[in-house]
Order: structure tokens, then C-alpha cells, then sequence
């Protein structure tokens, strides 16, 4: 099955209103740029899609990419485990003036929980976050003389990856770092789309070089020259681009 669409437009057209998106990135790392503001893009010409819960590592840094999502005033609630980053400015204001919600989770339960949901576990136990706020209202039971708070497994109706290289049947690659979220959030996704720098004919990649199989992506868009987050904001961008 070819899953390659032929622009960023296209890739991201199905996403509603109301969704749940996981957006890839440690930071700067993996973030899928080009889909984000394809995004952002869509919601200026049409009004849609808005009220999205976003899962992400962080908050966003500058005025480009996840930023710039919160800041078009598209995202109602944010799940990560940094709301404070290097420059969470857009994030901070929102947040103070009461226009989004944020829901913390440690890093290493951000990442089980969003294994959880692409593994069909609906819930698990650990220790982290016992005895804090995070853990009120949550079940907690005691192993082996320790006490662990329940976490429900995150799933999403949509997931933006960025990867380095990619079939069109969607088996992909990551580059370094880069690979961060991505693998699990693909699994945890309904629907997959993924950019990548390159796209290469079907059985090109080394099947034991497969990070992610392409049963568990349904989009493929090439982003032959993808931007970085970090270079953005060093010149002061902000999304969208001033003429």
C-alpha cells in the first residue's frame, strides 16, 4: 500500500477539531516542523481544526512550531512534562491568562503511558510521582513493600512524527536523537503522519534497520530540507512568516 501523500497540505487535511495529537520532539529534536505549521496553515484558511489536546515532551519554544500552534489559539489543553523549557513564553502567557490546560506527567511516565496505549495496556503501576499532587485522585496499591500510583495508558486520534527516512509502505528511520517519541507515538496513533527527509523505494531500507513498521503509519510526506527548531528561533522567526 503506497502511503505517500504528495504535500504537507494533504497529509494533515483529515485532522478534526476536538482531536487528540501526539507531536514528536525532545525539544528541538524530532519536531516535526513542517507538518506543524502545515497545520497552522489549514486553521488560518478554514477555522479547523481547534479544542486540540496536544501530547508533547514540552511546551513549545519561541513563536515556530508547537508554539505556534498554542499561539494561533488552536490548542485547548496540553499533556508534557516541561511546561518550562528554554523559552516558553506563548505557553506561559496562555496558561496565566486561563486559556489552556495542562496536565504534567514525568518524562519516563509520559513516555510508559504512550507505550501503553500502542502495547493495548490500559494501566500500569509505578512509583514515580507517590505522595505529590500528580498522584491524587489516582489508585495506588503496594508491591514488594513499596507503594506505586496507577497510570492510564495515552492514545490519540492523530500523531506527527518526524523521521529521516521512509518507504512508501511507511517503514521509517530516525536520526539520532530524533527518534525520541516518535517510534511509540506512531503505535499509540489511530492515524500516523509522518514527514521524512527522504522518501526511498520499497525495500531500499535494511529490514533490520526498521525502527518503525509501517503497519502502524497510514502518511507519508517528503520534507526533503526540514527545518530545525533551534536555528528558527536563534533568527527570531515566528510562524506563520511575516511577508
Amino acid at each position: 500500500m503506497d502511503k505517500q501523500v504528495p504535500n504537507l497540505a494533504t497529509a494533515v487535511a483529515e485532522i478534526e477539531s476536538g482531536s487528540v495529537v501526539m507531536i514528536g520532539g525532545f525539544g528541538g529534536a524530532g519536531a516535526p516542523i513542517e507538518l506543524i505549521h502545515a497545520l497552522i496553515d489549514r486553521f488560518h484558511a478554514t477555522g479547523a481544526p481547534k479544542d486540540l489536546t496536544v501530547v508533547n515532551n514540552n511546551a513549545g519554544n519561541g513563536h515556530v512550531g508547537l508554539a505556534a500552534l498554542i499561539e494561533a489559539g488552536m490548542v485547548a489543553k496540553l499533556i508534557c512534562s516541561f511546561p518550562r523549557s528554554a523559552d516558553p513564553v506563548v505557553f506561559t502567557t496562555k496558561y496565566l491568562a486561563g486559556e489552556i490546560a495542562l496536565e504534567l506527567v514525568p518524562q519516563g511516565t509520559l513516555a510508559e503511558r504512550i507505550r501503553a496505549g500502542g502495547a493495548g495496556i490500559p494501566a500500569f503501576y509505578t512509583p514515580t510521582s507517590f505522595g505529590t499532587d500528580l498522584a491524587k485522585g489516582k489508585p495506588t496499591a503496594m508491591f514488594d513493600g513499596r507503594e506505586y500510583v496507577q497510570e492510564r495508558w495515552l492514545k490519540a486520534d492523530y500523531a506527527l512524527v518526524k523521521a529521516e527516512l521512509a518507504d512508501p509502505q511507511g517503514n521509517l528511520t530516525y536520526r539520532a536523537a530524533a527518534r525520541n517519541f516518535g517510534p511509540v507515538m506512531c503505535m499509540a496513533a489511530r492515524v500516523a503522519i509522518v514527514q521524512a527527509r527522504q522518501v526511498v523505494p520499497a525495500g531500499t531500507i535494511d529490514p533490520e534497520a526498521v525502527v518503525t513498521p509501517g503497519i502502524f503509519v497510514q502518511r507519508v510526506v517528503e520534507v526533503p530540507h526540514p527545518a530545525q527548531e533551534e536555528d528558527l528561533n536563534r533568527a527570531g522567526a515566528a510562524y506563520p512568516l511575516e511577508a
